[in-house]
């Protein structure tokens, strides 16, 4: 073990989940603004906690220490209570399932999430496609861990040190992701980046953005995985 740290993004890299989590997330920030109408901001790859922040300021409040939890009070009640939506309507990226089973079966790659989810989203997405034994959620890091994206790369490095005693550089570290902030997070927060272009930004977005590595999906699991040994 420890040749490679690889840290997946979920939403739009290995499932899309057909827009349930944005509307949880909206109707969660209406229930807890008590706003009737608001503003909802819009930009993929940030974490939960700056996409709360940036709705936040855009209808006019101002954060404090504990609003984000007590959203995530409210977001989690509403998670449960719709949490067969995301199989309803959601599905496995092509090849996702099967290049996660590859890097769990070898024993040189640690391999579990960076995401702008909570935790506990990221678990129950997961979970609803029986996707959640391949990766070790203890290792990942969340977006209820940090508001900038790329401090979670530090965050989750810190964390397989702590948890296996195994020292990850910015060359054996590698995020998986499709938007322009999976992008920056990992120059920005050291790591390599396999970027995919199954979001809303396509190759040329991608590697605008800094990508070297961009692949049209994760379909061919021997190209994914040769990217990720590089």
């Amino acid at each position: 073990m420890g040749k490679r740290l690889v840290l997946w993004d979920i939403d739009k890299t290995l499932l899309d989940v057909d827009g349930v989590g944005f509307e949880l997330f909206s109707a969660a920030f209406a229930q807890y603004s008590g706003l009737t109408e608001h503003i909802d901001t819009r930009g993929p790859g940030r974490t939960e906690w700056q996409w709360f922040h940036d709705n936040l300021r855009a209808n006019g409040m101002t954060p404090t220490d504990d609003c984000f939890p007590d959203f995530l009070t409210v977001q989690d009640a509403l998670f449960e209570a719709r949490a067969a939506e995301f199989v309803e309507r959601g599905r496995v990226l092509p090849g996702a399932r099967e290049i996660l089973e590859r890097c769990a079966e070898d024993p040189d790659i640690v391999s579990s999430l960076l995401t702008g989810n909570t935790r506990r989203n990221a678990e129950r997405k997961l979970s609803a496609f029986d996707l959640d034994h391949l990766v070790d959620f203890s290792l990942g890091s969340y977006g209820d861990d940090h508001m900038d994206r790329s401090e979670l790369v530090g965050v989750a490095r810190r964390r397989v040190y702590q948890g296996t005693g195994i020292e990850f550089t910015p060359d054996t570290t590698v995020l998986v992701g499709d938007s322009p902030n999976d992008v920056l997070a990992a120059l920005h927060g050291g790591a390599r980046i396999v970027a995919v272009a199954t979001g809303i930004t396509d190759a040329g977005g991608l590697r605008s953005t800094g990508a070297e590595t961009v692949l049209d999906s994760l379909s061919d699991t021997e190209t994914v995985l040769k990217a990720l040994l590089a």
